[in-house]
């Protein structure tokens, strides 16, 4: 009761706590800061206090008053008070000795007061450090342990690297101390020599030990070696590899209660260690297959057995979801993660929604389908006046952007960068908004004004390699759209700065804007239909002499040259160009004045060939230079005769023609002027081909689906089957306080154990597909899943129905475009209604398909989806043939034709008798055939793929899981087959390509081949083409040839 109500604090101590708490100011706590240090000087040094009237009389006085001041118990207080000051930034260096020589006090409460202050305050590089070498080797060796738990802990803060090997024995001899305290504070002690000197302790070694600890008897020394690996694993996993199993069975043993009751901490056995052991997981198994199987079912129990409503209990639900999402994918625990998620988010508490919105960011990277349920719960946090929420919000959007939405995203996200006055988060929504303006733009007039207002908003932050790329795109254009294109979007860059600089006057300019502004002006005003030269003359002119932040030397040289240009072009220099020019050409900047005073001269001396020297759009012409230099040829000769030296050229040749040949210069950064993908119909992205994925069975798949779905007797209990980690016999017996069963020996247990869910709060087992009819919704060929995550709804309006979509469904509409199935974006983009249709019109003229032709033919549903309405049935015309029912090669029997379920099953498959034969199909299947053009083989080397494929922008990605092929050569013979040409095939990654032609279009396959647990393959293709309707039509025939 004293300690807590500061009766065994000093009246001044008190009042110097008090004190510090009242202040209001920061000089006042420095008044009161500067008395108790010089109280502190007189008591700890009494003999140098400075007298007025000093008499041996006074002297003696003096001693008396400061007896009490020099004993043991007055000095630890006087310690804790020279640490205050230290921590307001006062400096109390005269008190260090003074806590040197009370680390040595045989007193463990000194003791500790004495390693404190000078761990605390002593730099690394201070010689009192040194000093306490010897006090810590002999409270390392102490018998007493409380001696040797104070050594431990100073060790941590007092030793630097080259003390290490001096206590680095003494520290290991701990690890095997007979107290659990000590042993458990010499593995943390140990981590910390060895990241301060790993020579010191050879890594091999060190691993070793920890081993040894995470084997130990009791669980709090197993807990500290648990940090410990996982700060090691993070940097490499390698040398803990073989631990998973261990891990796994230790995680077990946790969640089963096996623990001592002290561990426990709101109703959660050991939270802490629980959340640790899952991290480590998501380390080891990241990537690999194997690892990954031996923790889903332990992975499974915890997420279970974490709903106990307490917070603690949600921590751990967190870190499986992230383990989760780190490991090799299970489509069963992905449903469970996100059920998780959605309780979070739908959460009143902003905590809890913190974490959903957290763990949903994590998880739509690679499973974007997820994210689909959580619509106007999204759009809710985005509107939250919670700014942490609304941060993380937005780091879900950027990882949510496809190029379906782009433009909505953008639009939020510049929104929120205006309104913020928050540097680091300016910075970084800058940085996100150029990444996928740049990675997703739909048009290159719509990057041009997303660019643009980047930079009003925050152009000090943005980096000008983004100003240099989008001039560059504004002067090179696109390589396959045409001249008349390129130049119409000249023309809308020209029509939008020079609104920018009419309506600019009383407002500050970014200098990154104003660069931008004054060339493209200076470049291609003559293309504008809107302002004429002298009205884009004036306006530069007018910029040029106004004062601000941008008016810097090189924003001004960009508008001079500029302003040079336009004069040059009207054949005729105004009053306000010449004025400008004129107050330049006395500019303290020496390139300012030189271009000012050239194109003075040039306007009164030699005005006829003005616009030779400044020609019109001439910015991407290549320079011919004259490598000869003749015109120097009369200063050579001149500089010989006067006696110079001859020029010798370097010995090293080499060097140089590796200059000259561009090899030997600094790589510079190019822009990347591949033409943006034109949006694609928002229905390419409903197909999700992992839907029918098989799931596990009760009659194939791992231990934990059996036990899940086996009757609940005795023999089928959920028991995991995990290796042991307790000591050798030899090893004293584990300490067993308030636990029935021994930690480290997995006991079966007396009642029939939980059977696993994989949903908080519910029992249902896992959903497994039913075959349904063409009606069904959604789904795959008919495949419905039953499942309440991976069940999504399409925000988009019914014809059918009446109702009108609020305001957050039609944002949530225009947000999730990409991700919904049926989701479109927003059409409130920047870009008006002329230049969409504009630029609709250019993407219908490069098509190879007419436009007309398009929209008088309906699209075939192939895979039999439903969106709303039944589309009308195809007619017999149509321009798509996938499986053309009559042209096929007159080889195939009518046989290979028919449905599966009229072939008889054939007697002799069980008896193995055809074992030895390859893995391939006995029927013929169908070539791939398209508007009447039967898809032929293209002969081309690996070389010539690679150049192809960078040049063509239509893509479509397809993944399926199939079982046709078991192998990369049978996938590969599948493709063969729809008529490709095998180019090459990479056994050590399992990928391969392939290339085709169907008439004019050239389609380029690149797949992957990746076995699964479960059982067959998923085969992860990507189409190229220069044709994106014929590219879309092969994914949809060789996805369902797969299945």
């Amino acid at each position: 009761m004293s300690s807590t109500s500061g009766a065994h604090l000093s009246r001044e101590f008190f009042d110097l706590i008090k004190a510090i708490g009242e202040s209001r100011s920061k000089q006042e706590e420095d008044r009161i800061i500067a008395r108790e240090v010089l109280t502190l000087k007189n008591k700890l040094h009494p003999w140098k206090k400075q007298t007025t009237a000093p008499s041996a009389t006074a002297g003696a006085a003096q001693t008396n008053q400061n007896q009490h001041f020099s004993t043991k118990k007055k000095q630890k207080e006087f310690l804790v008070r020279l640490l205050y000051v230290e921590m307001l930034g006062h400096d109390a260096s005269f008190g260090y000795v003074k806590a040197t020589e009370l680390a040595a006090s045989p007193n463990i409460f000194h003791k500790r007061v004495g390693y404190l202050v000078c761990g605390a305050c002593l730099s690394p590089e201070h010689e009192f450090r040194f000093m306490l070498v010897n006090q810590m080797q002999r409270d390392l060796n102490s018998s007493n342990v409380l001696e040797n738990c104070a050594a431990l802990l100073a060790v941590t803060r007092v030793i630097t690297a080259d003390m290490v090997p001096a206590v680095c024995g003494d520290v290991t001899k701990l690890l095997t101390h007979s107290n659990e305290t000590v042993r458990k504070k010499a593995v943390i002690a140990l981590h910390r020599l060895f990241q301060l000197n790993p020579e010191a302790i050879p890594a091999h070694e060190f691993v070793e030990k920890l081993r040894r600890a995470l084997c130990d008897r009791d669980p709090a020394v197993m807990g500290a070696s648990l940090c410990v690996i996982e700060s090691m694993a993070t940097h490499d996993p390698s040398p803990f590899k073989d631990l998973v199993s261990s891990l796994v069975s230790i995680l077990k043993q946790i969640i089963e209660h096996r623990l001592p009751s002290d561990f426990d901490y709101h109703r959660m056995p050991a939270p802490w260690m629980q959340m640790a052991i899952l991290r480590i997981l998501a380390i080891l198994a990241d990537g690999d297959a194997h690892a990954s199987s031996e923790c889903y079912e332990v992975i499974s129990d915890c997420l279970t057995r974490a709903d106990v409503g307490a917070n603690a209990g949600y921590a751990v639900v967190y870190e499986c979801i992230r383990t989760i999402t780190k490991v090799y994918p299970n489509p069963v625990l992905l449903d469970a993660a996100a059920e998780s998620i959605s309780r979070f988010i739908a959460s009143r508490s902003h905590n809890l929604k913190y974490l959903g919105v957290t763990g949903l960011a994590s998880i739509v990277e690679q499973h974007p389908k997820y994210a689909a349920i959580h619509q106007l719960a999204v759009v809710e946090c985005l509107e939250d006046r919670d700014e942490t929420l609304q941060r993380k919000t937005l780091e879900l959007l950027y990882k949510m952007t496809n190029p379906v939405n782009v433009e909505f995203i953008t639009d939020k996200l510049l929104s929120f960068l205006e309104a913020t006055t928050d540097m680091f988060l300016k910075r970084d929504l800058t940085n996100k908004i150029g990444t996928i303006a740049e990675r997703y733009a739909p048009n290159q007039e719509w990057y041009v004004r997303s660019i643009t207002k980047l930079f009003e908003i925050s152009g000090e932050l943005v980096s000008p390699q983004i100003a240099h790329n989008l001039m560059t795109m504004i002067a090179e254009g696109e390589e396959d759209e045409s001249e008349e294109s390129n130049m119409s979007l000249r023309k809308d860059a020209v029509e939008l700065y020079a609104s920018l600089l009419e309506n600019s006057t009383g407002k500050n300019m970014p200098k990154v804007l104003a660069d931008t502004v004054s060339w493209v002006l200076g470049e291609y005003a003559y293309l504008s239909t809107e302002y004429n030269l002298s009205e884009i003359l004036e306006y530069l002119c007018a910029f040029a002499k106004r004062r601000g932040p941008f008016a810097l030397s090189s924003t001004r040289r960009f508008l001079i040259s500029a302003i040079m240009k336009l004069v040059a072009q009207l054949g005729t220099c105004p009053s306000s160009a010449a004025s400008v020019i004129d107050e330049f050409s006395k500019s303290s900047d020496t390139d300012l004045q030189q271009r000012c005073l050239e194109f003075q001269n040039l306007l009164t001396n030699a005005s006829s060939i003005l616009g030779t020297v400044l020609p019109v759009d001439a910015s991407c012409e290549d320079v011919d230079a004259v490598e000869s230099l003749s015109e120097l040829d009369w200063f050579v000769a001149e500089a010989r005769a006067n006696g110079a030296l001859p020029y010798s050229r370097p010995i090293d040749e080499e060097d140089d023609a590796e200059y000259l040949a561009g090899r030997g210069r600094v790589k510079s950064v190019q822009i990347n002027i591949t033409p943006y993908e034109k949006p694609k119909d928002p229905r390419e992205y409903k197909v999700d081909l992992n839907r029918n994925a098989p799931r596990l069975t009760p009659g194939q798949g791992s231990t934990y689906e059996k036990a899940r779905h086996s009757p609940s007797d005795s023999s089928s209990s959920f028991v995991a089957t995990v290796p042991e980690v307790a000591p050798s016999i030899s090893e004293p017996s584990l300490i067993v306080r308030n636990v029935a069963h021994v930690w480290g020996k997995p006991v079966p247990p007396t009642a029939p154990a939980i059977a696993p869910s994989f949903s908080l709060g519910s029992s249902q087992p896992p959903p497994t597909p039913t075959h349904g009819g063409p009606s069904s919704q959604s789904g795959y060929g008919g495949w419905v899943e039953k499942s309440s995550v991976a069940q999504v709804a399409p925000v988009i309006m019914d014809a059918q129905k009446a109702r009108e979509l609020t305001e957050k469904e039609k944002m949530a509409a225009a947000l999730f475009g990409g991700i919904v199935p049926g989701a479109s974006a927003s059409s409130n983009a920047a870009v008006s209604r002329a230049q969409r249709n504009k630029t609709e019109k250019r993407f219908a003229q490069s098509s190879s398909v007419p436009a007309a032709t398009v929209q008088a033919v309906p699209e075939v549903d192939l895979l039999d989806f439903t969106f709303g309405e039944t589309p009308a049935a195809p007619s017999s015309q149509q321009a798509v043939e996938m499986f053309p029912p009559v042209t096929v090669d007159t080889s195939v029997p009518p046989l290979a034709l028919a449905k599966s379920s009229e072939v008889p099953i054939d007697p002799f498959a069980a008896s193995g008798l055809f074992s030895h034969l390859p893995d391939t199909p006995l029927t013929v299947r169908p070539k791939f055939k398209c508007n009447g053009n039967a898809l032929s083989p293209l002969q081309i080397s690996t070389q010539q793929f690679g150049q192809m494929w960078g040049s063509f922008t239509a893509t479509n990605p397809v993944s399926v899981v199939t079982t046709c092929a078991s192998s990369l050569d049978g996938f590969m013979n599948i493709v063969a087959q729809a008529g490709l040409h095998k180019v090459e095939t990479i056994a050590a990654t399992s990928e391969g390509i392939s290339a085709g032609t169907i008439g004019s279009t050239t389609l380029l396959i690149h797949g992957k081949f990746s076995p699964q647990i479960s059982g067959g393959a998923k085969i992860d293709m990507t189409i190229k083409s220069n044709d994106d309707s014929v590219g879309g039509s092969l994914a949809s025939f060789l996805a369902t040839t797969l299945r």
